[in-house]
């Protein structure tokens, strides 16, 4: 070190590391502070395998000491990413989880927090949030020129898209914390918003945080099914997430998916999740008959179906439910696809209904008490069999149609074997057929 001669810079012919490097490399802290000294040294050289500088290798083996050593000389560049991935020392050690050696690099104002790297365009703030690394987090967002809202260059996700979808409650909050932050970047993937993915995953806590945000918008449908994260909560049986979305005003109860037409009360009504139903009447603001475009069942229609007593009492207690309503597929009404199925309970709730009408004939004209007697259900029988003067009784087609409020595909209900083969209801697992269907 004392003979000026010593070219320090010189690489060796193996792998092109200067000594400065293979000290940096080998963790030799007081090796690094000897040539440091010397003024003619370059502390920005890399090794010639992965272009990787001094600083870099130092970050990338945890040592700290050299990391402030080479942060002390005011011409080592803290900016020079490898050759390889393009990682930045700063993204080294976000990524790792060097919470004193990121500070360390952020106290240069000359640090570059947003640089990301070249294999899959993560700044270090984004892996910081995907390794779940809450004060490397914290130490990042306190630069103010961290740029909260840089994405990936491979899915597109967001920090806080991400740290929503693997549950970094304490992350999301931090994220939260800064006022340039876009809550509603969709991925570029599938389009999910953060709140749909916490609602999707059931993250109470993160939900909360999202919709404290007014500049929130809760209705952003994803790309792939154009569902809402209403829909996905509704379906999922999520109840404390469908109350927390439901209590903004701003939220639409009714937005249906763009696959099946399917409502978050249709689908709730379809998965049996009656604490969501129940939540979802509640809103008036809400129309209790809009029927999924696969089948045109209405909610009520698909829980007579199913055989869901409860939800259908539930549905009854809206007076702007529509008891006549029949699907679009097989012309069904609620009551006729009771009786055909043997749903006596179903039955008589329907027939508590004033505005019920139990002479509204199938497409084949054939009335509820006649599909109860061809199925054998002789207590239904006996319940149908009972006046209901109150109601009118179509006189032609056009009349009942008129009833129905919608008009059905023209054909038989049934075919000739009794049975239908129906397509599945759902994007994710096969749905049993409905089963009046199939009587």
């Amino acid at each position: 070190m004392e003979r000026e001669d010593i070219n320090l810079n010189a690489p060796d012919t193996k792998c092109g590391q200067t000594p400065l490097l293979a000290a940096a490399v080998g963790g030799y802290e007081g090796a690094v502070g000897s040539l440091l000294q010397r003024k003619d040294l370059n502390p920005n050289t890399p090794d010639r395998k992965f272009g990787r500088s001094p600083l870099r290798w130092a970050v990338r083996g945890g040592h700290e000491g050299i990391v402030r050593l080479l942060l002390e000389r005011e011409d080592t560049n803290p900016n020079t990413p490898d050759t390889k991935y393009g990682r930045t020392p700063l993204w080294c050690g976000a990524e790792r989880g060097y919470d004193e050696i990121v500070r360390l690099l952020l106290e240069r104002e000359d640090t570059n927090p947003n640089t990301p790297g070249t294999e899959s365009g993560g700044t270090p703030l984004w892996w910081a949030t995907d390794r779940g690394y809450d004060k490397t987090v914290r130490l990042l967002l306190e630069r103010e020129d961290t740029n909260p809202n840089t994405p990936d260059t491979k899915y597109g996700l967001s920090p806080l898209r991400a740290a929503a979808l693997c549950g970094q409650e304490g992350i999301v909050k931090l994220l939260l914390e800064r006022e340039d932050l876009n809550p509603n970047t969709s991925d570029t993937e599938c389009g999910q918003t953060p709140l749909w993915c916490a609602a999707e995953c059931g993250h109470e806590g993160i939900t909360r945080l999202l919709l404290r945000r007014k500049d929130l918008n809760p209705n952003i449908a994803d790309t792939h099914y154009g569902a809402t994260p209403l829909w996905r909560a509704a379906r999922r049986g999520y109840g404390e997430i469908v109350r927390l979305l439901l209590e903004r005003e701003d939220t639409n109860p009714g937005t249906a998916d763009t696959t099946y037409g399917r409502t978050p009360l249709l689908t709730a009504t379809v998965d049996g999740n009656e604490g969501v139903v129940e939540l979802l009447l509640q809103r008036k603001d809400l129309n209790p008959n809009t029927p999924d475009t696969e089948y045109g069942g209405t909610p009520l229609w698909w829980a007579t179906d199913r055989g869901y007593d409860k939800t259908v009492r539930l549905l009854l207690e809206r007076e702007d439910t529509n008891p006549n309503t029949p699907d679009t597929k097989y012309g069904l009404s609620p009551l006729q696809a009771a009786a055909l199925c043997g749903q006596e309970g179903i039955v008589k709730l329907l027939l508590e209904r004033e505005d019920l009408n139990p002479e509204i004939p199938t497409l084949s004209g054939k009335t509820a008490l006649q599909l109860a007697t061809s199925q054998g259900h002789a207590a239904i029988v006996q319940f149908l069999s009972k006046p209901k003067s109150s109601l009118p009784v179509p006189t032609n087609t056009k009349q009942a149609d008129n009833i129905r409020r919608e008009t059905p595909p023209q054909g038989a209900i049934l075919n000739s074997s009794n049975k239908r083969t129906i397509p599945p209801t759902d994007e994710e697992k096969p749905r049993k057929k409905p089963r009046a269907s199939l009587m």
